[in-house]
This record gives C-alpha cells, structure tokens and sequence, in this order.
C-alpha cells in the first residue's frame, strides 16, 4: 500500500496539470483544424496526423471513435492509421506523468517513439493497403464553435473537460494501473525477470504478448511499468509496454478491421510490433541503463523523501476528482445531458429514440452526437453515456442513415421497441 501511496504522490502534480493542458487544447482548438489537414492519401497527411496526435490527450477507447470521425471528415486512410497510432500512446498527461514517475529519459523517448511507429504505420498503409479516394468531407455543425464562447466560458469549459470529462474517461484505468502496481509490487518475485537476464528478446516477446491485447491508458500504463522494471524488467522491455499497450487493445484491432479493411490492420499491427521491439533493443543496447532507472522509486535515496504539503494537496484533490466521477456514475447523472448550445435546443415529443453500443466514454459519445448531427433532417441529438440512450429529433429521420453513420464510427445501432 505504501508504493502505490508514494507512486500517486509523485504522479499527481503532473495529473493535474496534465489535465488543465487538456483541458485548453479542448477549448481553444477549432473543431475542423484537424481534419482540415489530413486529407488525401499523401505523406504530408501521415505526418500531420502523427503531429497532431502526439500530444491530445485521447484514452485508448476514445482515440478509436475520433480516428473513425476524422476518416467520415475527409482524412485518408494513412493519416487515420498515424493517428491511431501516435494519440493512445503518449498525451500532455502522460508526458508529465511519465517525467514525474520514470525522469527525462523517458519523458523524451516516448513521444518520439510515438511520432516515428505513426509515421511507419501511416506508410505502410499508404504503400500496401487498398488506396481510396478521400472521403467527401461532411459539414461540421459550427454550434460548438469554441471561439464564439466569451473567455470566462471558455475556461469554465476548459476546467470542466480536464477534471470531469477526463477524470471520467481515463480514471477508472489510472486507479486499475495503479492497483495492478500494487500488486505486481506485492506479489511478482523479486528475481521473477532474472530468468531472462541473459535473453532480452524473450523478455521483451513476453510483454509484447501481453502488451497488444490489453486495454490500458497512456497515463495507466505508467505506474504498470515502473513495477515491472523494480522486479528486473529491462528499460526497454518496459517502453514497449508503454507503447504497444496503449497504442493497440483488442477494441481497436476489430474497429479497424471492420471499418478501414484487414490490409491496414495488418498495417497497423506491424508498425506497433516492430517500432515497439526496434526501440526496445535501442534503449537496451545502444543508451546507458543509468538514464532510466535512476529516477525510478527506490533507485536512489532521494526517493525516499517524504511527500510535501503541495504533493498531498495534489492527491487529495485528485481523489477527491476521482470520487466526483464515481458519484456521477453511480447517480447515473450525465454532466452533457444538456450541455449544448442554445441553437440547438428544439426537441419534438416524437423524438425519435435508439440505442448505441460500445461507447466507452464522453469521446466515444461525442463523435456520435457529431455524427448524427450531421444527417440530413437531424435537428438535435442528445445521447446519454450511461445507458447508451440516443434522442434524435427532426423531420423524416431515416433509421437506416443513422446506422450507417454509427457504424461507420465503429459502434453498433439497436432501435428502441
């Protein structure tokens, strides 16, 4: 219990800050600035979408609704790939978690490592998957346009994103990595990773195995890794934990393969698995261990300090955030239930009524909503996280257009009997 402690301490400061940058770039980033870059199937758009990408703060569940947006908006199936890509594994909040946990060394290497497997994997898929035509770009509702908010809304909006709609959607796999840290802690031998010693490769084979399948955040993967490398795992046996485990799940490999086809999932697949081992076996044999373990808990005396006031405050707060999503859920209140501009607020008693599967989060329910919006007919969309409930209100609603549109995002469409 004491590391898991000592680990959320060290990390909190970072969090929060995290979150706030998150926060802005939400507010102050026009809507269609991403799109508007990434169509066509050139390099240029590969490389503007790893770009993009590295730095949004996007959790692994909710990168997969974007991504599939930003292919509905025009971007080509590279571009789409390389943000894919790039936006799971690193973000402003793992970064600074990463610096706060793992030192510089890290902090440095993973976001580059980020930008170099998006921009192999975008290649790839421009190279060898099916070239298509772009996708015609459909109109972007302007009704959250953040630039016509004053700038105290814009802050307010800003504050809320960070510490409600992030702490809900990457929370509950911050306190998963943080307990399965614990554990590992507890329970892992000591001498558990000496039996690779002397074979890297199967060391790292073994976390890639259990690295693509699974499903962890960015920032969740931090305190897993930092566990690992206290039982012996080497440096880059856990930077390929930190890439390949955020950056591919399970939830990925289907949407990609149903949605963009299985060349660029294999694609997809080989620019993770081979960028993820090619660092690895840099950072092992070409870069002193020193720079990255020194900064780890427990490698040095200075770790041992105890946690200052401005280090607990952190904490407390960010518990105290993390309790906050808690009581939202099990209230079953959705803070965005009526979180939508005044134009926008018409609403028919006939409104028509679906369910849509596989949201995990308020990423996952906003590339909906902005999907929807974007039908023919539609006036006003609101869905509901919690119980997958879709209100859409309008004249001559075609439940066929509605699935298709949802689909093509990568959720599924149930009609309400």
């Amino acid at each position: 219990m004491h590391e898991v402690i000592e680990l959320i301490n060290e990390m909190s400061p970072f969090l929060l800050l995290g979150f706030l940058i998150a926060g802005l770039m939400h507010v102050f980033i026009p809507n269609n600035f991403f799109s508007k870059y990434l169509s066509g199937n050139s390099f240029r758009s590969v490389v503007s979408a790893a770009i993009f990408g590295v730095p949004i703060p996007l959790c692994s569940c909710g990168v997969i609704p974007t991504a599939m947006s930003l292919r509905r908006e025009g971007a080509g199936k590279g571009a789409v790939v390389s943000f894919l890509i790039a936006t799971p594994q690193t973000g402003v909040d793992s970064i600074f978690a990463t610096y706060s946990l793992m030192g510089l060394p890290f902090a440095l290497v993973r976001p580059v490592a980020a930008l170099v497997t998006a921009l192999m994997g975008g290649a790839f898929v421009n190279a060898f998957a099916e070239v298509e035509p772009s996708v015609q770009p459909t109109a972007v509702s302007t009704c959250h346009n953040g630039e016509r908010l004053p700038l105290l809304k814009k802050m307010i909006e800003a504050l809320k994103f960070g510490f409600i709609e992030m702490m809900e959607d990457i929370g509950k796999w911050l306190v998963v990595g943080l307990i399965v840290a614990g554990l590992i802690t507890v329970f892992v031998p000591n001498e558990f990773f000496a039996i690779f010693k002397d074979n890297t490769f199967m060391s790292m084979l073994l976390v890639l195995c259990i690295s693509i399948p699974m499903y962890v955040c960015a920032t969740g993967s931090i305190p897993i890794a930092v566990a690992l490398m206290a039982k012996g795992l080497t440096p880059g046996a856990a930077l390929m934990l930190l890439m390949a485990g955020p950056a591919c799940n399970f939830a990925s490999i289907l949407v990609i393969n149903k949605v963009l086809g299985k060349k660029t999932l294999i694609c997809y697949l080989i620019a993770i698995i081979w960028g993820s081992i090619a660092f690895g076996i840099g950072i092992d044999y070409l870069l002193p261990r020193q720079w990255f373990t020194s900064h780890l808990i427990g490698g040095s005396e200075c770790c041992h300090e105890e946690a200052g006031w401005f280090k607990w405050s952190c904490t407390v707060l960010l518990l105290i955030l993390l309790l906050n999503v808690v009581r939202m859920k099990l209230t079953g209140h959705d803070h965005h239930h009526h979180d939508h501009c005044d134009c926008c607020d018409s609403c028919s008693d006939d409104a028509c009524e679906y369910i849509v599967k596989g949201m995990n989060c308020n990423h996952c329910k906003a590339n909906v909503e902005k999907v929807v919006s974007n039908i023919p007919g539609v006036e006003s969309v609101t869905v509901d996280l919690q119980s997958g409930r879709m209100n859409i209100s309008g004249a001559d609603i075609e439940t066929e257009k509605v699935r298709a549109a949802v689909e093509s995002i990568g959720f599924s469409l149930e009609t309400k009997n």
